[in-house]
């Protein structure tokens, strides 16, 4: 203590100097002059680059468990391919699942039927607030448009609300004000929400009792939401019963790990802006 205040004593003026001088640029910075601006902006650009630096680090740990994903996925693709190739009759063929020979390099975008799928990359990605959001590397630049459905390698992740020149928001399906048209393998419907408590667990509600559900059963997405049909949206973990509707509730724990998401899909349906003006026109 004593080493401590003879310390303060000998730089007092030192230290007063420092304190009145941040003082006086926090001051300049808080006002809307030409050097607050100055200050301001320069705050933004180490800032970004401090951010940038931390993501780059962090993203260069991740590569190992990036690549081990990619292989799991190919491992995926490969088998989905020569599901196809062994089709035997044409009745048997899936026009929505058939691959399309179009590819563009620059902006990574396959072609699948009706659907065109681009990668992105996640550079924000919040999980405790009550409706979640995913900033993703990709905007209208890219050919990114609003009400696009975005999947992870595993499953869903959310849909685009936001779009800019160079990236976009994607409201997460963790979000209470959102919820997703799902089914059951045995093709009842229900659908899938989040309670906004944790970032690995959803909720399908309104599944009759009737319904015989095992632990361990899939979910996935409909045609009626915006992802595209058979998506999965998590495993059943727990079911539970209501007693003033005679309702399941199904606890699902999500299929994609929002914890350390890091790579996505955007998913433009070709056929979506078609199936708007038709509903619109019906509401009407």
């Amino acid at each position: 203590m004593r080493n401590f205040l003879l310390f303060i004593r000998r730089f007092s003026n030192l230290l007063l100097f420092l304190i009145v001088e941040i003082a006086c640029v926090i001051l300049i910075a808080r006002t809307n002059t030409i050097q607050g601006n100055d200050i301001m902006s320069s705050a933004n650009i180490i800032i970004g680059g401090v951010y940038q630096k931390q993501d780059d680090v962090a993203h260069y740990f991740a590569l190992r468990r990036m690549n081990d994903s990619l292989l799991n996925e190919n491992i995926k693709l490969r088998t989905q391919i020569a599901a196809y190739n062994s089709v035997d009759t044409l009745k048997d063929f899936n026009v929505n699942q058939a691959v399309v020979s179009e590819e563009d390099t620059s902006n990574k975008t396959i072609t699948y039927a009706n659907y065109k799928f681009r990668t992105a990359r996640v550079i924000n990605n919040s999980i405790t607030a009550a409706n979640n959001y995913i900033t993703i590397n990709r905007g209208s630049n890219s050919g990114i448009k609003k009400d696009m459905a975005v999947v992870s390698g595993n499953g869903v992740v959310g849909r685009v609300v936001n779009v800019s020149s160079k990236f976009a928001t994607v409201l997460s399906v963790l979000s209470v004000k959102q919820q997703v048209s799902a089914k059951l393998k045995d093709g009842t419907f229900g659908y899938v929400v989040w309670k906004g408590r944790n970032a690995d667990r959803l909720t399908m509600k309104d599944v009759p009792q009737q319904i015989k559900v095992a632990v361990g059963d899939s979910v996935f997405t409909t045609s009626y939401s915006f992802f595209p049909a058979n998506v999965l949206i998590g495993v059943v973990v727990k079911k539970e019963m209501q007693e003033n509707n005679n309702l399941q509730l199904l606890h699902l724990k999500t299929a994609t790990s929002f914890r350390n998401l890091q790579y996505v899909y955007i998913i433009e349906n070709k056929n979506l802006e078609e199936r708007k003006q038709l509903e619109d026109t019906r509401a009407k």
